[in-house]
């Protein structure tokens, strides 16, 4: 299916790749596009839809490598995961791709009542969440995704932290029974994953690095900025543990409890609301099973704002110096 209108808006390739004194950088949303591809060379049972944002959600790589198995639903979110849908009740598996405020917004609906409830194999890969869509503006800043995804029953979400998760968060999908909701972002982060060992498990969180005095639980982009935070306050003699919790639900809830008893502190980071997010999600667990001492670092009820990606991330504490501040309230 194609559509004769188009979006409004240019594709942008704006820090897509990159690299710096931290090393090579690459957006989620870049990640996604490549391993859909990797994966149709190897497997025919699966189609990709897209909502007429094939280029800014990279699944146009797929297109171009398996133009028979892609469909292009036009500007019409809540009819993408209706097509969706019903491909998944013939036995194939569908991958639905569009930006995270569409995917998880206007068609919430539609993936609640014809995707969720009926458990069906649909593989939503949302891209341009949070707030580091930068320039796209404030319509497009979607922190309340994975609020929304946590609540339908049997929904798996899950938010890879770099480039190499991101392609096994796409692979682990694909294995997976059941509708998962992919969250990738549109700016590029570190990536951090990339050694001999790394495995990825939908469900079980990983400890990226051990500690004593202070659990920070990340998920995302502030994963690289948590390490980089407990770099700093290990500078001070404060050893921070930091586990990298990319499935949101189900949740780790025997890691967070064995690391909040170990240490007796706990900080959250998520670019997303405080609200229903990583943050709650762990809260609930701690509120239940070991209560301690605890901050959540993530938006909060931000109005929208648009200007350059780094510097919204900043200027509502979502880095690594936001994440020190937050460690040292708790201890």
């Amino acid at each position: 299916m194609t559509s004769s209108l188009s979006r409004p808006w240019p594709s942008s390739r704006q820090q897509e790749r990159s690299s710096n004194g931290r090393g090579q950088k690459v957006a989620t949303r870049v990640s996604y596009g490549e391993a859909l591809v990797e994966l149709g060379n190897e497997h025919d049972d699966f189609v990709v839809l897209d909502a007429d944002l094939a280029a800014a959600t990279q699944t146009g790589k797929f297109k171009t490598a398996h133009p028979e198995r892609f469909y292009d639903a036009g500007i019409a979110e809540s009819n993408l995961m209706g097509l969706a849908a019903g491909i998944a009740t013939t036995g194939r598996v569908a991958f639905a791709s569009t930006f995270a405020m569409f995917a998880a917004g206007r068609a919430y609906e539609q993936v609640r009542n014809s995707i969720g409830y009926p458990h069906l194999n649909v593989k939503i890969g949302a891209t341009h969440a949070g707030i580091s869509v930068g320039e796209d503006g404030a319509t497009h800043q979607c922190c309340e995704d994975i609020a929304l995804m946590r609540t339908i029953p049997g929904m798996t979400v899950v938010v890879p932290a770099d480039d190499v998760e991101a392609r096994a968060c796409v692979r682990a999908a694909y294995e997976f029974e059941g509708p998962v909701y992919m969250r990738f972002g549109r700016l590029a982060t570190p990536v951090i994953n990339d050694h001999e060992g790394y495995e990825f498990k939908i469900g079980r969180g990983v400890v990226v690095r051990e500690g004593s005095d202070v659990t920070i639980i990340a998920c995302g982009l502030m994963v690289a900025e948590a390490l980089e935070a407990a770099e700093t306050l290990a500078a001070d003699g404060i050893d921070a543990e930091v586990i990298n919790m990319h499935t949101i639900k189900p949740l780790d809830e025997r890691l967070v409890v064995a690391s909040a008893k170990k240490t007796g502190r706990v900080v959250t980071a998520e670019e997303h609301s405080i609200i229903g997010g990583l943050g709650e999600a762990v809260a609930s667990v701690l509120a239940e099973q070991h209560p301690l001492p605890m901050r959540r670092v993530g938006v909060r009820d931000v109005y929208g704002e648009s200007g350059p990606a780094v510097d919204l991330l900043h200027k509502y504490g979502l880095d690594a110096d936001g994440i020190e501040a937050a460690v040292r309230s708790v201890l």
